[in-house]
Parts: C-alpha cells; sequence; structure tokens
C-alpha cells in the first residue's frame, strides 16, 4: 500500500509522465527508503511518528515484492481507470 500511494502522488506531482516512467520512479522511491534503513544516519528521524510512517524501521527483504506489487496495482487501476471508449465507425 505504501508504494501505491507514493505511485499515485508521483502520477498526481508528474500528471503529464508515461505510466512506465512514474511506476519506475515509484519503486526506484521505495527501494531506496528501504534501503536507508540498513543505515543509522537518520534514526532519530525514524524516531518520530511521521518518520517511522514515512522511512519505516526495519530493512526487509520481501517489501520489496511488496513494493512491485503495489506499483503494478497502481498501473493495473490507472489504466483501467483512464481507458478512453473506442470510436465504432461507420462502414
Amino acid at each position: 500500500m505504501w508504494a501505491l500511494n507514493v505511485f499515485w502522488i508521483l502520477g498526481f506531482i508528474f500528471n503529464r509522465w508515461s505510466l512506465t516512467r512514474i511506476a519506475l520512479l515509484a519503486f526506484c522511491f521505495s527501494a531506496l527508503v528501504e534501503i536507508s534503513q540498513l543505515y543509522h544516519w537518520i534514526d532519530s528521524l525514524r524516531d518520530t511518528i511521521f518518520g517511522r510512517l514515512v522511512l519505516g524501521q526495519t530493512f526487509n527483504w520481501p517489501d520489496f515484492l511488496a513494493y512491485a506489487a503495489g506499483v503494478c496495482l497502481g498501473v493495473a487501476l490507472e489504466s483501467f481507470l483512464l481507458r478512453r471508449p473506442t470510436r465504432q465507425t461507420a462502414s
């Protein structure tokens, strides 16, 4: 759900970008936040409620799969919701 929110926020900010570009940026951002949990230079920020919600607390490999699933869900929903009806041509 976290990566899905990142995808939607980035899509709102960069609304002229392609879905592929937004999806890659959302996954990379989520992965970087996860990797940042290996380093303890921002632990003071993680001690706050906001820091815990945004940055998380512990590194976990399966989170990368969850991020990929969330971004894929966002792409699927966005593709479905933005699908334009096709015109019927008169023959």
